[in-house]
Parts: structure tokens; C-alpha cells; sequence
């Protein structure tokens, strides 16, 4: 449904929308979305909110994941996917681009964007993902600062800390920076990079009743678990960041490959998206019902013979 109308405006601010999620039992399920025609795709499967990703944002611009894109053109991408799915989104604020008074900048940026939260990191520039090696951690007391300036400049967005510490400094080092971070304002933790279910568990036992942030990305440190096991182990909200970047990406170069060795696409129709597909997903005819001038589109039916 195009939000075009008054009407069809969500009724409410993000942040408010995702605490209300937050407050239903259960885990809440928060795919990555790299663009809002992946945040339309993913809201028409039933999700009711959305992530995105610093590393998809990167990628999508040809960039490494080492905290080189702006907050500007971060705003960009929150735009798009909050306007196209009307879902409350989730968004990577790496650092927080700066200390506190860019912290707060950004919080009021990514709000006027559209962002339901946000989530900053113990990380010292240039960061890492996540699940790379030799991350080098922000003293807890300057993080504590960033997370503190986010509460203070949010309206109701919400604020989640991420520590990267477990890996250098155990489950201990990462539970006593997250109650560090609680006690500064933070809404939420998200431990990062954990390697084990008793990992998980151990974060969770440590901090009761705190609403916990997992992480469910291939090829990294942690191991696979599904949304339910997550909840098992003491978990509120778990994100798929990247995977379907990755899943997008091996399609669009087998696509290129194919050109380029069969002169076209002939062999590639039947894994394309439709036109009408395509239109469907992004509410092509609705658009047009809206203004009486443009006259409906017929769409062509399958592909014309030689």
C-alpha cells in the first residue's frame, strides 16, 4: 500500500510502534532490509519490523564495512525503507559517528528519518563488523557518555548498546560494560560476536529482565539458531542483517555471468522477477488509481516471439 494518503499514515511515531512490539510475548524478528523494495518484500511475509544494516549500507555502495559512510547517507537508506514499509525500522549506528554531541546529532537525524532505534557500539574507529578479529573496544566510561547523550537527544526513539567485548574481555567484561551502559540510559543490549548457546545463556542469565538484541549472521562467529532458540535462551529481538544482500548479490551475478556468456538473458528469465510481480510488491496500480490523469497500465504478457 503506497503511504501517499493521510489516512494510510501509520498513527503513531516508530519508536512507539516497536515498544508496543517489544511488549507482546515472544521474540520479535527483524530482517535485514538494504533498500525499500527489500523492506516491501519482507513486510509482505508478515514482518512487522525491519533492520538495517551498516554492512549491507557499505556494500550496496561498493565500501568496506570500516565506518566510512556518513550519517547523511545513512538517512538516505532510512528514508526509503521507513517510507516503502511503514514498519518500524531498526538502524546500524556503528560509533555514532563521533562523541556525544555527534551522538545526538545522529539520534535526531535517523528520528526525522524515520527510525524506530538505533544501536551504537564500544568501538573505536576504524571499526570492524562484528565478527572479525582485533576489534579495539572504546573505554566503557566514553561509551557510556555516547549512550547517555542518545537517551537525552531521543524523543522516543529507542536506543540499543551494542558491546563487542566478548571477545577480548569474556562474558564478564561485556556484562559489566551492559550494566554500565543500562545505568547510562540504554534501553536495550546487544551483545555482539558471542560463539556458543552457553554464551547466550550466560549474557541472558546475567542480566535479567533486560531486553536482549541477537545477532544471526552467516559466515561470522556465531552459530546457527533460529528465532525460537534465541527466545529459549533469554533473548527479545533477533536480526538477519545481511542475509538478504548476500542472497541478492549471488543472483545478480550469476545474472552477469549469464550475459556475458550467452550475449542476454534468455536463460535467466525464469529466476527473474516479473514486471508484474514487480509491480505488485511496489503497489505500481494503486499509484496510479490516485491520480486520474494517468491512464492504468496494461502489463505485457510474457515475452514477445522472434
Amino acid at each position: 500500500m503506497p503511504y501517499l494518503v493521510s489516512a494510510e499514515l501509520p498513527p503513531s511515531s516508530a519508536g512507539t510502534r516497536l515498544r508496543a512490539l517489544l511488549e507482546r510475548p515472544g521474540i520479535l524478528q527483524m530482517p535485514g532490509t538494504h533498500n525499500g523494495l527489500a523492506a516491501l518484500q519482507a513486510k509482505a511475509e508478515g514482518f512487522e519490523a525491519l533492520y538495517l544494516s551498516g554492512g549491507a549500507m557499505s556494500a550496496s555502495m561498493g565500501l568496506p564495512d570500516l565506518g566510512v559512510i556518513t550519517m547523511d547517507e545513512v538517512c538516505f537508506f532510512i528514508r526509503q525503507v521507513a517510507r516503502a514499509s511503514g514498519l518500524p525500522v531498526l538502524v546500524d549506528g556503528d560509533t555514532g559517528y563521533g562523541e556525544a554531541l555527534n551522538v545526538m546529532h545522529m539520534v535526531r537525524a535517523f528520528e526525522e528519518a524515520g527510525a524506530a532505534a538505533v544501536h551504537i557500539e564500544d568501538q573505536l574507529l576504524p571499526k570492524k563488523c562484528g565478527h572479525l578479529n582485533d576489534k579495539r573496544l572504546a573505554d566503557p566510561s566514553d561509551m557510556a557518555a555516547k549512550v547517555a547523550a542518545a537517551a537525552k537527544a531521543r524523543r522516543d526513539l529507542v536506543v540499543i548498546a551494542r558491546t563487542d567485548a566478548a571477545a577480548s574481555e569474556g562474558i564478564d567484561g561485556a556484562v559489566a560494560r551492559a550494566r554500565r551502559y543500562l545505568e547510562a540510559g540504554a534501553d536495550s543490549i546487544f551483545p555482539e560476536a558471542l560463539t556458543s548457546a552457553e554464551m547466550f545463556r550466560a549474557f541472558a542469565r546475567a542480566l535479567p529482565g533486560v531486553k536482549l538484541l541477537a545477532n544471526m549472521t552467516e559466515f561470522g562467529r556465531t552459530p546457527f539458531f533460529t528465532a525460537s532458540e534465541f527466545e529459549a535462551m533469554g533473548y527479545k529481538m533477533v536480526i538477519w542483517p545481511v542475509s538478504a544482500f548476500r542472497v541478492a548479490n549471488k543472483a545478480q551475478a550469476k545474472l552477469y555471468a549469464a550475459i556475458r556468456r550467452d550475449g542476454g538473458t534468455q536463460r535467466m528469465l525464469d529466476q527473474m522477477q516479473t514486471r508484474a510481480e514487480l509491480y505488485e510488491t511496489i503497489g505500481y496500480h494503486q499509484y496510479e488509481a490516485l491520480d486520474a490523469s494517468i491512464v492504468a497500465t496494461v502489463i505485457p504478457q510474457g515475452m514477445p516471439q522472434r
